[in-house]
């Protein structure tokens, strides 16, 4: 017996939920359907919202003959099967799951048709092909992401689906709205768990008490290999950046559940420097000394020190200072604005007097000197720019001040 995800797939764009960027009245893959006109694309998106449904929509709305290839299992001789096949026919479409991961030898092979039009190519990745597609693939392709659905897409798939399966099944809103928030908008998900609900129950009523022991964990789409996993990450930078700590705290459960701390730690310290920085120095080895405990601790205790830092992250007073200021310093070097040190910073400067000499900065009144650091050609350029977030940068900024004010009467 199919898998009930398999037998309700749709065969129709018009059976499609969600998507109406796409199969809409005005969607771009419904007008190639009413010209029967199509061509190479990729499609990407979340798990589970239909992205393979959409491709075999297609195919069946034009009726075009067509062949799925996986590229993480699938290999060369399968493909050259298939193409084999194809060159039978006017047109013929080569689904790809997983595009991303098709390797470079099998590309080299497939370009070639796909370049003549022997095959239109529907290629699927989890993520973002911009990113992870080989160019030379993309270059032939036109790119669609699919969006997740939304929740009253969900509730009406749900309904309709649980038609399909016994018209005189009901299921009560709280049930349908538990279903919804575990899916984590996940098509496959729901439909899942209503076969797994319709095969356990013994009346035709499923309620919330049924629901919940059917479904004992949320569909935490997270994968770490996918574009999901990574906006986890972003999110979770956002908050703290934002001082959102109830945010931030949600975010790190969300990747706690992913149990790949390394990941975590890594971004949690560059987090301490770039958002962070100079507002509360003292973060940065707090962060450290906490994402250590953690590695050290594992999971679930690592949970405890994360906790902490991130609260004291998201509260904290915040600063970019620094990072524009090496940025804007790499940007100067890219551009080849640089030049040769002034000769009293080298190891061994010049003993022309007329070069001049270093001055050690110890040896003047509190410890600074006017002098000359950055070469001629970029002498007067700024990067630093002090903000006032907090008092210790404050702070800072008084001495830089102090110093430029000084560097301005000096030259008068």
């Amino acid at each position: 017996m199919k898998p009930l995800a398999y037998a309700l797939r749709p065969t129709k764009i018009d059976d499609i939920y969600g998507q109406l960027h796409l199969v809409g009245p005005n969607g771009v893959i419904r007008k190639m359907i009413e010209n029967n006109q199509l061509q190479s694309m990729i499609f990407y998106g979340n798990p589970g919202i239909g992205k393979t449904t959409l491709a075999l929509c297609i195919c069946n709305e034009l009726n075009i003959p067509y062949e799925q290839f996986n590229a993480s299992n699938d290999n060369k001789a399968r493909l050259k099967e298939i193409i084999d096949k194809a060159l039978e026919y006017d047109r013929f479409v080569l689904i790809v799951d997983e595009i991303h991961r098709m390797k470079r030898d099998i590309q080299d092979y497939l370009l070639g048709f796909v370049e003549k039009g022997d095959v239109i190519l529907i290629g699927l990745t989890t993520i973002n092909p911009y990113h992870s597609v080989n160019p030379a693939v993309r270059s032939r392709t036109i790119i669609y992401k699919l969006n997740d659905l939304n929740n009253e897409d969900l509730s009406k798939l749900l309904v309709d689906s649980l038609k399909k399966i016994d018209s005189n099944l009901e299921i009560t809103d709280e049930a349908k709205e538990y279903i919804i928030q575990m899916a984590n908008g996940e098509v496959r998900y729901i439909l899942n768990i209503l076969e797994a609900l319709t095969n356990t129950s013994n009346n035709k009523l499923i309620d919330l008490h049924l629901t919940k022991q059917i479904i004992q964990k949320p569909s935490i789409n997270i994968d770490k290999n996918t574009d999901n996993y990574f906006d986890t990450l972003s999110g979770l930078q956002k908050s703290i950046r934002g001082s959102d700590v109830d945010a931030s705290i949600h975010y790190l459960a969300k990747l706690l559940v992913m149990d790949d701390l390394p990941s975590l730690v890594r971004r949690l310290q560059v987090i301490a420097y770039e958002d962070i920085g100079l507002a509360n120095p003292s973060i940065g080895p707090r962060v450290r000394a906490a994402c250590e405990a953690a590695l050290d601790l594992g999971m679930p205790e690592a949970r405890i020190p994360l906790a902490n830092v991130v609260c004291d992250m998201a509260l904290s007073p915040k600063s970019n200072s620094t990072i524009l200021a090496i940025d804007a310093a790499l940007a100067d070097i890219e551009a080849g604005k640089s030049g040769n040190l002034p000769l009293h910073l080298k190891n061994q400067y010049s003993f022309d007097p007329s070069q001049g000499k270093y001055k050690y900065p110890h040896d003047f009144p509190g410890h600074w000197v006017d002098q000359q650091y950055l070469p001629d050609a970029i002498k007067d350029a700024s990067y630093y720019h002090p903000q006032d977030t907090s008092q210790y940068e404050k702070m800072l900024g008084e001495r830089y001040y102090a110093i430029k004010k000084a560097k301005e009467n000096n030259k008068k």
